[in-house]
């Protein structure tokens, strides 16, 4: 079972776009090594490449609170009472782009607020059995006392609203299942357990 193992361990046979518009839809058909040293049958996957996001969890070491945003996601709409979701901060990371660079203009686009200190958290594949996302969370320091009012791009259709709250509140709303968004889930985790050391760490 830890067998390493390298790129002669899978053959692609095919790879075609099946549809390519601000995401790309591909169909692979593949065959890879098992564990038990043979090769899986040809299997035929259809992923969704929508390119890499970065994530910024807006933390205010002074205040001990997060900078949550609250937008509409069509995603929500056939599982969520209320598709109107509390995220943090979010974006899709450009060619050229670094992750961190995105981080925090993002966290001024969509919070309107300046970034201090950075932490990286981690970084995490959003559903490998269906797309190649890959996000990459930090925690962003910010002036929580200036945060208010609704942002985001209008050229982008984004309509965001900031929404501050102590660090308890944000994982008891966690807790409540009122967010349940997985780079948020996965953010404030994080914080949960970090939250001391990242406030030694900012001083």
């Amino acid at each position: 079972m830890d067998h390493h193992f390298t790129p002669s361990d899978v053959e692609i046979k095919e790879k075609k776009p099946l549809y390519q518009g601000f995401f790309t839809m591909m169909r692979y058909v593949l065959r890879h090594r098992k564990f038990d040293g043979g090769w899986s049958p040809w299997l035929t996957r259809e992923v969704f490449e929508r390119g890499h996001a970065a994530v910024a969890l807006p933390y205010d070491p002074k205040t001990d609170q997060v900078v949550l945003l609250r937008q509409f996601r069509v995603g929500a709409m056939a599982t969520s009472e209320d598709p109107w979701l509390y995220e943090l901060v979010a974006g899709i990371i450009e060619e050229g782009e670094g992750a961190e660079e995105v981080a925090v203009r993002e966290t001024k686009e969509e919070s309107g607020l300046e970034v201090g200190r950075i932490a990286p958290v981690l970084s995490y594949l959003a559903s490998p059995g269906g797309t190649t996302e890959r996000l990459h969370i930090f925690a962003v320091e910010v002036d929580a006392t200036k945060a208010d009012g609704v942002h985001g791009l209008d050229e982008e259709g984004e309509d965001i609203a900031v929404l501050v709250v102590s660090r308890n509140e944000a994982l008891a709303m966690l807790e409540r299942g009122q967010i349940d968004n997985a780079a948020t889930v996965i953010g404030l985790q994080w914080l949960a357990l970090k939250a001391e050391e990242l406030r030694k760490q900012w001083g």
